[in-house]
């Protein structure tokens, strides 16, 4: 989020939250930009995202109240995990929400639902080698 916002410790902290949960969850990166953006929406938000650390693994979700503008950007290796329906849909969740006044609630509702979708399998770890069931034949 950019410095200066106009967001409670609280609300930083629901938004803060909500990121480590998506992380946690789905092991990529989330960043969040709420502020104003350039008058093309979508390439200052694929400039932003190339600013992070590891874009490749990162996703960027930029929010620009002022103007109405939401963009989502994903990296290549977040692209193998999360779809453009997926974004979609979690764009269209945060929409709904911020057409209602509610930025925060929207951001972090939008966040998790980014998360969940790029959740992870569950893999099964076997703490002892099997054992072999002997020769067929």
């Amino acid at each position: 989020m950019p410095a200066g916002d106009s967001f409670t410790p609280s609300q930083r902290e629901w938004i803060t939250r909500a990121v480590h949960n998506a992380e946690a969850v789905s092991g990529l990166k989330f960043s969040v930009f709420v502020g104003v953006a350039e008058e093309d929406s979508r390439g200052y938000a694929e400039r932003l995202h190339q600013a992070l650390s590891d874009p490749d693994h990162s996703v960027l979700v930029m929010c620009d109240p002022e103007f109405h503008k939401l963009e989502i950007v994903t990296g290549i290796a977040a692209r193998r995990v999360l779809s453009d329906l997926e974004c979609r849909l979690a764009a269209a969740a945060m929409q709904t929400s911020f057409a209602g006044g509610d930025i925060v609630g929207g951001l972090t509702a939008g966040i998790q639902q980014l998360g969940e979708a790029a959740r992870q399998p569950r893999t099964l770890h076997i703490t002892r080698p099997v054992e072999r069931l002997g020769d067929i034949g």
